[in-house]
């Protein structure tokens, strides 16, 4: 394995981000802040305990989820689009690169700054609401697991991607909603039916799901199923990303 190009790439990723710190932390923490103020302190402090645990903490995991996808998404779909939209692409290619090694570089440096941001989100929250971690390694776990999946996910975005209005299709039109959907700031046993049988088809749920449960202890859906259905998008994503460098699909255009 080629260390010296997976480094090359990764340090150039992460330099980017170092380059644009407002939009790539600063915004991201901001705006989850004000979640923080208007529905844990404002909001929360009006309402009553979901599952025994204060609403304002019980958003924490939602939230910090919420910009966990997106800003893996959209961290890893730039990182690789904006090289085939310069031309650039084309020296990595020529480069004594495999195709494993810029996944690795691309994908390693999306998924860096998302747990990053992530952490930087959680610390934020102590600010403004007071909340525990029960289980803190299998927080970790969930969210390195989450953050490289949907940088995987990202990735392939930037590959499918033809213009920069396509980078932001999914991650708008359907992760977000998903993401709301998905019981970031309710506990989905609180829906009637039939909702509460179709909310368990938003791959989502279980993400948010197993990692209140870190938290807290309590979850919607068995923290096993949880871990499972993440380790299948992984596979998938993976499968998926095999595919494009085995067929060359759009990577050269």
């Amino acid at each position: 394995m080629n260390l010296y190009a997976i480094r090359a790439i990764y340090k150039f990723e992460m330099a980017r981000t170092f380059r644009t710190l407002m939009q790539s932390i600063a915004s991201p923490v901001l705006s989850t802040s004000l979640y923080f103020i208007v529905f844990g302190t404002a909001i929360g402090s009006r309402m009553g305990n979901i599952d025994g645990i204060s609403y304002g903490a019980f958003i924490i995991p939602g939230l910090v989820m919420l910009s966990l996808l997106s800003e893996s998404i959209s961290n890893a779909s730039f990182g690789i689009f904006f090289p085939k939209f310069s031309g650039t692409i084309y020296e990595v290619l020529s480069a004594p690169v495999s195709s494993m090694e810029i996944v690795i570089g691309y994908v390693g440096a999306a998924a860096t700054k998302s747990v990053t941001l992530g952490l930087l989100i959680l610390l934020t929250a102590q600010l403004f609401v007071e909340y525990h971690i029960q289980h803190p390694v299998w927080m970790l776990a969930f969210l390195i697991l989450t953050a490289i999946t949907f940088s995987l996910f990202g990735f392939i975005i930037g590959i499918w991607a033809d213009d920069f209005q396509k980078l932001q299709v999914i991650p708008l039109m359907v992760i977000t909603p998903l993401t709301f959907l998905g019981g970031a700031f309710y506990s989905i046993s609180m829906l009637p039916e039939p909702w509460q049988t179709l909310t368990l088809f938003n791959p989502v749920v279980y993400l948010i799901s197993g990692f209140r449960w870190a938290f807290y202890g309590v979850a919607d859906v068995n923290v096993a199923v949880s871990l499972g259905m993440t380790m299948v998008f992984l596979l998938i994503c993976l499968t998926v990303v095999w595919w494009i460098f085995r067929t060359g699909y759009r990577i050269r255009t």
